[in-house]
């Protein structure tokens, strides 16, 4: 992956810009731009990816927990959400369980990124719901690679 030298619009906060941008703002030409909904309670991580998926060209929009996300997710409904399992309150499972419960989320799909790298906890995961699992540690340009797959994937384009 290339990585620019400067990246025009990056905010120390970037949850801040996303909730500023408007839907109309997320277009480019005639193509839509792609927002990930990245679940994770850990500040390293979720700034990690952050970082990773806006030099993508990707929105991204942040939540610390499951609950939090629900809220983000109803309000912007991603086109994909990348969440760990292990958080505080309810898991990344759960979260799985609240996003197909409701009309407005149930299409979005969900990698899940955990350090549960069991092969029965991988399994749990897909079983969830999860249209991938990636273990912790993870590289990220593989986890942009899965990200892509599932954004290119007939069933995802609807």
């Amino acid at each position: 992956m290339l990585y620019p030298l400067s990246y025009e619009g990056w905010t120390a906060n970037p949850s801040e810009r996303s909730r500023r941008e408007s839907q109309s703002d997320r277009t480019v030409g005639c193509a839509a731009m792609t927002t990930v909904l990245v679940v994770e309670d850990d500040p390293v991580i979720i700034d990690l990816l952050t970082l990773t998926l806006e030099l993508e060209g990707w929105t991204v929009l942040r939540a610390k927990d499951a609950v939090s996300a629900m809220d983000v997710a109803r309000t912007e409904v991603p086109d994909l959400v990348v969440s760990d399992v292990m958080m505080p309150g309810r898991s990344g499972l759960d979260l799985i369980a609240d996003l197909a419960a409701d009309e407005a989320t149930a299409a979005v799909p969900v990698i899940l990124l955990s350090a549960r790298a069991l092969a029965a906890e991988v399994a749990e995961g897909l079983s969830a719901g999860a249209v991938d699992y990636v273990t912790k540690p993870f590289d990220p340009d593989d986890l942009v690679e899965r990200i892509q797959k599932v954004l290119d994937s007939p069933e995802t384009r609807g």
